[in-house]
């Protein structure tokens, strides 16, 4: 199987529409990971919500993240800034029936999720076991808690990796090592890696490969939808991937 991975599309319709337009185009695709921010600081937060609503594929796991528990949660004052705080006071009040509907309903609740896809166990965790919501993973980081597991998807860093982690595991087949794969997908709406491509990921369940991908999309037509509802900021940032 071919599993697409999605991750903090952030309101950007014109780069999610870029990179779905490209997977049907190029890739065939068995199954979808979404692992949450679809809305917030961009300007298409309902167009996005309805978006992947009609995705065609299976969503193997479709978690909410801290942009969504902010406002369905009742987190907002975990943001950093006034700014953040104040986009998500917008957003919450453009977001239609539809969209609240969706995240309710659709959306995993507490920030993870687990589930087997080929016989591999997997958790989808928008931040990480230490904060499911609001602390990312890094290849630095401490990563006790996920031995169980031989793969982990996360997002919220819009900092785009693949690594391995080898556990102490009693196991002489496997010369006592365990085997945790670890993907992060990046942005497709908001990049922080001064790429300011839409990123995703494509996984092969059979032979393990992660094709990590980056897309142009139409910077300035997304740009364009932003009138000062929100901080010139999150538009400003696009330019660069910052």
């Amino acid at each position: 199987m071919k599993i697409l991975i999605l991750s903090d599309i952030h309101g950007n319709l014109q780069a999610l529409t870029t990179v779905l337009d490209r997977v049907k185009r190029e890739f065939s695709v068995d199954g979808c990971i979404l692992l949450g921010d679809l809305i917030d600081y961009g300007m298409h937060s309902n167009e996005v919500v309805e978006m992947i609503r009609q995705i065609p594929w299976p969503v193997l796991a479709n978690i909410r993240g801290n942009h969504e528990a902010a406002i369905f949660s009742d987190q907002r004052d975990r943001f950093s800034s006034d700014r953040g705080r104040q986009s998500s006071a917008y957003t919450e009040s453009i977001l239609s029936e539809a969209s609240r509907q969706y995240i309710l309903q659709e959306m995993q609740s507490g920030g993870k999720h687990e589930f087997t896809v080929d016989g591999k166990q997997c958790l989808a965790v928008h931040g990480s076991l230490a904060d499911e919501y609001w602390k990312s993973i890094f290849p630095d980081s401490e990563l006790s808690g996920y031995e169980p597991y031989d793969y982990v998807f996360s997002g919220h860093s819009h900092f785009p990796h693949v690594f391995a982690h080898f556990y102490a595991a009693d196991n002489p087949a496997t010369r006592n090592k365990k085997k945790t794969v670890f993907i992060n997908p990046g942005s497709v709406g908001q990049p922080r890696n001064l790429n300011p491509r839409a990123q995703f990921a494509i996984w092969d369940t059979g032979t393990g490969e992660v094709l990590m991908l980056s897309n142009e999309y139409d910077i300035r037509a997304e740009q364009a939808a932003f009138t000062g509802q929100v901080d010139d900021f999150y538009k400003i940032r696009l330019e660069a991937g910052i």
